[in-house]
């Protein structure tokens, strides 16, 4: 007894039509993954200390003008200070 088109498959049917789902769904999820996790250039390179990121700042507002050459000085001697 036939009960609409493709009947005939059976339980044969439904297993391939299930895994062909999973597979879908698993090609799905493994790209979303890879585009979120995936490792960008910029991270590879070790982060700089916290120390030379304050320094370059206290050059850049140097450079810029906002702190003349003795306060320049001063806060560099502070930032290289050993702890």
């Amino acid at each position: 007894m036939m009960y609409g088109y493709g009947a005939q498959w059976g339980v044969i049917g439904w297993v391939v039509m299930g895994l062909l789902m999973l597979l879908f769904w698993g090609g799905v999820i493994a790209v979303v993954a890879v585009m979120l996790f995936r490792r960008r250039p910029e991270g590879d390179a070790p982060r700089p200390r916290a120390h030379e990121d304050a320094e370059r700042i206290l050059n850049e507002r140097f450079a810029r003008g906002e702190i003349d050459e003795e306060e320049f000085t001063t806060r560099r001697a502070a930032l290289r200070r050993p702890e």
